[in-house]
């Protein structure tokens, strides 16, 4: 089955038919204006080197080609449903569910240059590497505002962990605010019940919190053995928060004051030693080696799985392989009749 990681995108396919009523209405028009001068088989006779069809091949391949591309951005995959006949292999590892802030103050900057990558951009950056260092783990995503919300169940479904990653924004949840407590109550309550995997909660977020004592949260996680480690986006510097991704515009208040905000290590760090994790500075290039290694630390569970091809596979690479072909061909067909095919006609009468 065909499915789409952005399937909103679809929606740029109705451009296709619109430039394709524009083509025909100044072909259109070119035919009226050429009647003004006089008749069109005579003044088709002065202008030897027009193609009447060249044109409209042309249009056809720049639109199927435009369509492809439209395709390719959508990022089809095929999922499959059907994984029987896979072999029966044994695999070790452990469970994670990864906690993901999407309060708008994830829009403001990472570092302390107002306009440099959003604190957002960096934490999925972070959170694909760490995806990509997963081989027998078995991940699932919680997003967080003012509420939390499951995103993805466990899983080791790779794939569609990083497709979920790659679409998180700070619009998926309606109330904002930053209730960290809340999202890691619910990570507790997603693991896989009665298993005897080593658990661990990945925190990702700017430290802001608003909403309930997350602090206690963590401490119940590590009671009942579940790690939590957290990744402080941010500098200690406030920043301004952008309104819409634009660089000049940021929220302000009813006052008219600008909204600034800044990473709360100390909140951050708290956490994390409440639920015998590690903090780690997102802004660090060591960050994903930094939270491998103490993944490593939780001990492996050995469990039984079929060993299957990939559960998805990506198509936008052929998507993309044939808009260039059809581009190609494209840049190599003229306006003008082709020399060769100049003295045939296919449309003569006997």
């Amino acid at each position: 089955m065909i499915n789409f990681a952005n399937p909103h995108l679809l929606y740029l396919l109705l451009i296709i038919p619109v430039i394709a009523l524009l083509y025909v209405w100044a072909r259109v028009s070119r035919k009226l204006k050429l009647k003004k001068f006089g008749r069109l088989d005579v003044i088709e006779r002065l202008m030897p080197d027009a193609s009447r069809y060249m044109p409209g091949i042309k249009i056809i391949i720049e639109l199927t080609a435009a369509a492809f591309i439209i395709l390719a951005i959508a990022r089809p995959y095929v999922e499959k449903t059907d994984f029987s006949g896979g072999d029966e292999e044994t695999a070790s590892g452990i469970e994670v569910m990864i906690c993901f802030d999407v309060s708008n103050s994830m829009l403001a900057s990472s570092n302390d240059d107002p306009s440099g990558i959003s604190r957002l951009q960096r934490s999925k950056f972070i959170l694909e590497k760490l995806v990509d260092k997963m081989h027998n783990d078995k991940v699932g995503l919680i997003v967080f505002a003012g509420d939390a919300y499951t995103q993805l169940p466990i899983t080791s479904d790779y794939i569609s962990a990083k497709m979920f990653i790659n679409n998180l924004n700070t619009d998926m949840v309606p109330t904002q605010g930053t209730a960290i407590g809340s999202a890691i109550d619910m990570a507790i309550n997603s693991f896989t019940p009665d298993s005897e995997f080593q658990k661990a909660i990945v925190l990702i977020t700017d430290g802001e919190n608003f909403e309930d004592n997350a602090v206690e949260e963590a401490k119940r996680a590590a009671d009942a053995g579940i790690q939590v480690d957290v990744i402080g986006v941010g500098s200690g510097k406030p920043m301004p928060i952008p309104v819409n991704g634009a660089r000049n515009e940021y929220m302000r208040t009813n006052t008219g004051e600008e909204v600034r905000t800044a990473l709360n290590e100390q909140m951050a760090a708290e956490i994390a030693k409440a639920g015998n994790g590690i903090y780690i500075p997102g802004s660090a290039s060591s960050a994903v080696g930094e939270l491998t290694d103490q993944l490593d630390k939780l001990s492996k569970t050995e469990y039984r799985r079929t060993s299957v091809p990939s559960p998805a596979s990506e198509l936008f690479p052929i998507a993309i392989i044939v808009a260039l072909c059809l581009l190609l061909i494209d840049l190599l067909l003229p306006y003008s009749k082709i020399s060769w095919l100049r003295n045939i006609n296919f449309f003569s009468k006997n």
